[in-house]
């Protein structure tokens, strides 16, 4: 983490009369998101950040109390946001936010509308570069198409995501069940994550496919160490190629989150797990082919969908 005062440089290094070319038509707007960039920040922190930018001009000379009241989070909430840009507390962030909001009130300011729409803009923008990113890394297939062939293979097969990462696992779990004849899916930590793992494991499974999306949770590094403990191998996909999840993983596929907005969003974890699917799918064709035919039988003898 950046210390207090370099994030004051990194303000005043876009400030007016300071900027390089680079950064000459940057506005005040973009000025604040730079504060922002590159911290991964909780959803209540992110609405705190919303604010300064959505009311620059007021916010920079509130006082922490008037902006703890009017974003509604505590004091405590709003030091622990300044402390995690990096600076010494509050106070030093808005000194740094201060020359920026006057320069918004020199210069044209953009309509609260417009900012709302470019915002969500821009988050779209970021998830195109993460999908940009994932195709770069799936250029070489090879992992891909490995650990496909190994996930087919472990029956059962487990899929493992708490928290946040739930919704990933099972739509992981509901699709891989179409072409796969016993997959288990786990949602839930501590003792429960536990027993299923190690059924699993006894039952003839190999592998686990965990997804681990941020904020990263202590019990997803646990629940991965007991499927290791069990004599599971762990196959993760994550947001982050370096630290303790990836580092537990047998493998690991990394495929960024869109963090613009108050919640993260999954286009390329999604991208990444159809893929996965793609490979298993192609590792067992006849039983692939098999299994969808008998489900599109079932769907239509039971009218599962409305018709086209």
């Amino acid at each position: 983490m950046p210390s207090g005062q370099q994030a004051r440089a990194q303000a005043a290094a876009i400030t007016p009369g300071k900027r390089s070319p680079e950064t000459a038509e940057a506005t005040p707007v973009d000025r604040v998101r730079a504060l922002f960039g590159g911290h991964r920040l909780s959803p209540g922190q992110r609405r705190i950040a919303q604010f300064l930018i959505d009311h620059l001009t007021e916010a920079a000379f509130l006082s922490i109390t008037e902006l703890a009241e009017r974003v509604g989070v505590s004091q405590p909430s709003v030091t622990r946001f300044a402390s995690s840009l990096g600076f010494s507390g509050y106070p030093a962030l808005r000194e740094a936010l201060q020359p920026i909001a006057l320069s918004a009130v020199a210069g044209a300011p953009e309509g609260r509308e417009e900012q709302r729409r470019n915002e969500l803009q821009e988050a779209v923008d970021h998830e195109i570069e993460n999908l940009t990113s994932l195709r770069r890394t799936l250029a070489d297939a090879d992992r891909i198409l490995e650990i496909g062939g190994e996930l087919a293979r472990s029956v059962p097969l487990t899929v493992l995501g708490l928290r946040i990462s739930v919704s990933l696992a099972e739509y992981f779990a509901y699709a891989a069940r179409r072409i796969h004849p016993d997959v288990r899916v786990v949602t839930r930590g501590g003792s429960v994550a536990y027993d299923a793992l190690l059924q699993s494991r006894e039952a003839g499974g190999t592998w686990v496919l965990a997804f681990a999306m941020p904020r990263h949770a202590n019990e997803t590094l646990a629940a991965v160490r007991a499927a290791r403990s069990t004599g599971l191998r762990v196959a993760m996909i994550t947001d982050l190629a370096l630290g303790p999840l990836a580092h537990e993983a047998d493998v690991a596929f990394t495929a960024g989150t869109g963090s613009r907005l108050v919640f993260d969003s999954y286009a390329a974890p999604g991208v990444l797990s159809a893929a996965i699917l793609q490979a298993m799918a192609d590792a067992d064709p006849e039983r692939t082919q098999a299994r969808l035919e008998k489900y599109e039988q079932a769907s239509e003898q039971y009218d599962f969908f409305l018709a086209d």
